[in-house]
């Protein structure tokens, strides 16, 4: 289970081999667990399952996640990791 990102106590992370699922993120904080799928194309996030995740924690990871994607978009990253502003031959 790679970790991605550890922050505010979040444990950001995802299974190497889950090969009929979208594109989505594992997050534990404690005794709280969730997974969030990522929507590529409309660069949108969905929770896809919870466990012990109050109403305080959703918003929290909701935000944390709109916060890395824009970073992400901002600096011209795409969701494959490549940098949109290089050119190809």
């Amino acid at each position: 289970m790679p970790t991605i990102l550890l922050i505010l106590g979040w444990r950001l992370f995802f299974y190497a081999n889950e090969r009929n699922e979208p594109i989505h993120v594992h997050c534990r904080k404690g005794n709280t667990e969730c997974k969030f799928w990522l929507d590529k194309d409309n660069f949108e996030i969905e929770e896809a399952f919870s466990f012990n995740l109050s109403p305080r924690d959703k918003r929290e990871i909701k935000k944390l996640f709109t916060n890395i994607l824009n970073t992400l978009n901002n600096n011209g990253m795409n969701f494959k990791g490549e940098n949109s502003n290089e050119k190809t031959s």
